[in-house]
């Protein structure tokens, strides 16, 4: 099943995308897209839903966050074999974890807002993760029964802020406004059957800058939500992002290439649709 939440910011409903590709309101069954329909056995209730009897949302609503009323945004770092070359970064022994802030999510074609004071702004395309039951201390073996599914993920970063601002550490350079954009779908596991192999890609006004493909993960799905349940408790409604492949702004050489207003990015994933958005100006 291809989940969705759309309509305006804040007021999004629950839909499904149908065969013809167009939404149908699920909301008579479930309440929203999120953790507590996760944990209720939601999904069971919306596989039943007969969509040839469902007539089709009108228009082209706005799409909103895949996910809603997220608890936990955890994020890995360096996930790529090939990312962390670019990056002059050593292949790490364990993933690296970090998060980002649940105010970072937004529709997957929702404006990019630049941040007071960014002077280095930079995309990442990630496979995103759905937590899909309570997850704490999971045996290898039983890492992917706590996978609800997945989706597509922007990464925005201030790079500024981020490295040369850091501290350490990368909260706030991953955190701002606008940058967590997850959708267009939430997509149940049974329709990826291996998302060690998914091809992706990201384009900044049509040139082509990122290419790659999951199977080069340094560590996989399964070792990622194992690894993370032995540290922290996840939730139904969880996500992880899970790394991004070469070809960032800051690994451009001999001069990296940052987002400006008006640049276009988009970017998509196999089998989990597709993302626009366009960098604009902070309002003051």
């Amino acid at each position: 099943m291809k989940l969705v939440r759309f309509g305006a910011a804040g007021k999004e409903k629950p839909g499904i995308i149908g065969e013809d590709g167009k939404i149908r309101d699920i909301s008579r069954v479930v309440k929203d897209i999120d953790g507590a329909m996760l944990a209720s056995g939601g999904l069971a209730k919306i596989k039943k839903l007969n969509l040839n009897r469902m007539k089709p949302v009108a228009g082209k609503p706005r799409l909103g966050p895949c996910i809603g009323k997220v608890g936990n945004f955890i994020a890995i770092g360096l996930n790529y074999s090939d990312h962390a070359a670019e990056a002059g970064m050593p292949i790490p022994k364990e993933p690296v974890i970090f998060n980002k802030a649940t105010t970072a999510i937004c529709g997957p074609n929702d404006d990019t807002i630049i941040p007071r004071e960014s002077t280095k702004l930079d995309y990442e395309v990630e496979l995103g993760i759905v937590i899909g039951k309570r997850a704490r201390y999971l045996d290898k073996d039983k890492a992917m029964s706590a996978v609800a599914g997945y989706f597509l993920s922007n990464d925005v970063s201030e790079r500024s802020f981020q490295i040369e601002r850091s501290g350490s550490q990368w909260y706030k350079g991953k955190s701002c406004e606008t940058f967590g954009p997850i959708g267009p779908w939430f997509v149940t596991k049974d329709e990826i059957k291996d998302p060690q192999n998914l091809d992706m890609w990201l384009d900044v006004n049509g040139e082509k800058r990122q290419r790659g493909n999951t199977r080069t993960m340094i560590f996989g799905v399964a070792h990622l939500v194992w690894y993370c349940s032995q540290f922290l408790v996840m939730e139904p409604g969880d996500i992880i992002i899970t790394g991004t492949p070469p070809g960032v702004g800051l690994g451009f050489k001999p001069e990296p290439k940052f987002l400006k207003a008006g640049d276009v990015v988009t970017l998509g994933i196999t089998g989990l649709g597709e993302q626009k958005q366009k960098i604009v100006a902070l309002k003051k």
